[in-house]
């Protein structure tokens, strides 16, 4: 594919964009003005990574045409074949990079996510393993600078979760999680195993971009909002207070219950938010509904029930089943270590993508 003419059209609209921002009445609109200093962003990225590779096309076309005039064996000619080694792993990542620009963003992308993680199958293993995929969530949002906050919890009698809901805020916390929706299966011997058989247990994962209010509408008649006292962890701050929020959408019957702050309003806030979010991913996959048949393979959007991935402790093995991956380092994926599993599948996904737009 020759991407030539995609990199000029990045720098046009990159020229066009800049004209626009160096006008100060862009800026009496900030909600204009915000989505086109993303877009500038974008695009100021795209460009350098085009001119990079033509950069690196030209030269490697120049290493190669050199490797084949000199003589076997020549310093010359040795050089420029480590160069082209060099070259062509630099112009296949700069490759993807403008690949990745040829597709319009996914205006979810950059929004803050709702993460939730309820067990499974296997009692309190499942519960357990919830623990563990809470802990790895929240070290791999570490890594990436993001900000986690509980937005509500259900302990385990052992340590673990029956269920545990959470906030990750930041740059593109979507774009890089929403590939951990699904069902996350864990095979291990656990700690209550007296005999040391292998047990297999599930959790459900649910990655939810945030819903902004124009997103879904709701009318303060279709609410019906009860405050109680929390229990649990939290100190008398919480567990004294009518602090508890809990919220039901009555055409739905969805029901959402926020208490992991003190301030039962900023409950109350956090619960909507929740509600929203909810809202909007039934809206999405009832419009994904309609086309289930031609995108059953597309990663990400599978259903719930499908298993995505398994831990094998015994085995010391990772496996995505989407894109039959497999990695031998638990320990370190488990720690938070995610991206060696989710940038083949960001790849893979932009592979389907890229297909489905070919003639």
């Amino acid at each position: 594919m020759d991407l030539r003419p995609q990199i000029e059209k990045f720098s046009r609209r990159y020229e066009e964009l800049e004209a626009v921002l160096s006008d100060g009445r862009t800026f009496e609109n900030p909600q204009r003005a915000q989505e086109l200093s993303r877009e500038y962003a974008r695009l100021k990225e795209l460009v350098s990574a085009g001119q990079a590779y033509l950069k690196a096309v030209a030269e490697l076309r120049e290493n190669r045409a050199l490797a084949e005039s000199e003589p076997e064996g020549s310093e010359l000619g040795l050089m420029a074949r480590e160069e082209v080694s060099r070259l062509e792993g630099q112009e296949k990542r700069l490759e993807r990079e403008i690949h990745r620009g040829i597709l319009p963003p996914d205006p979810a992308d950059s929004r803050n996510t709702i993460v939730e993680i309820r067990a499974g199958a296997g009692g309190q293993e499942s519960a357990l393993f919830a623990a563990d995929l809470f802990r790895m969530y929240t070290r791999y949002a570490e890594v990436w600078g993001w900000k986690c906050e509980n937005l509500d919890s259900s302990a385990s009698d052992l340590g673990g979760y029956k269920e545990v809901i959470f906030e990750i805020t930041g740059s593109d916390v979507y774009k890089r999680l929403k590939y951990e929706s699904g069902v996350h299966r864990v095979q291990r011997v656990p700690a209550t195993e007296a005999q040391g058989r292998i047990h297999t247990s599930t959790c459900t994962v649910a990655v939810l971009p945030e819903a902004q209010e124009v997103d879904v509408e709701i009318k303060p008649e279709e609410l019906e909002i009860s405050v109680c006292r929390a229990s649990g962890p939290g100190g008398q701050g919480v567990n004294t207070t009518d602090s508890a929020v809990q919220v039901l959408h009555k055409p739905t019957g969805l029901i959402v219950r926020c208490a992991d702050q003190r301030s039962q309003q900023k409950n109350k806030a956090r619960a909507l938010t929740v509600l929203r979010t909810r809202l909007l991913e039934r809206k999405v996959a009832e419009e994904n509904a309609k086309y289930a048949a031609q995108r059953k393979a597309q990663v990400g959007t599978g259903e719930r029930n499908e298993r995505i991935r398994t831990y094998n402790f015994p085995q010391n093995r990772v496996t995505d089943h989407r894109i039959e991956l497999t990695l031998y380092n638990l320990p370190s994926v488990i720690e938070g270590d995610l991206d060696p599993i989710i940038e083949p599948l960001i790849a893979h996904d932009l592979e389907e993508k890229l297909a489905a737009l070919a003639p």
